[in-house]
């Protein structure tokens, strides 16, 4: 595998439906042991301006899958890519 997944995250969010997906992410990605980074976006509004910038969507909020500065997509579509069993496709590790 390659590529560096980073997960823009969210440690003060009070909606507890993004901190249930944040954590399915995170036990999945543990679960699979695929490496990834957490940027909480909580913690400095650089890192959310950039998570932003980089899928060019002033609005979206985390949990937000990268691949470096390559987009994967959102809760969502990860969901779906565990159901498609395509995860690494969606991850961009293939």
């Amino acid at each position: 595998m390659s590529g560096k997944i980073v997960l823009y995250f969210s440690s003060a969010s009070g909606n507890q439906e993004i901190k249930k997906q944040q954590i399915k992410i995170q036990q999945v990605l543990d679960g699979k042991k695929i490496p990834y980074t957490i940027l909480d976006i909580s913690s400095d509004a650089d890192l959310r301006t950039k998570m932003r910038e980089l899928m060019d969507d002033e609005k979206a909020l985390p949990p937000q899958i990268f691949n470096g500065d390559q987009y994967c997509g959102n809760f969502q579509r990860f969901e779906e890519a565990i159901e498609e069993e395509t995860l690494e496709q969606f991850l961009k590790l293939e």
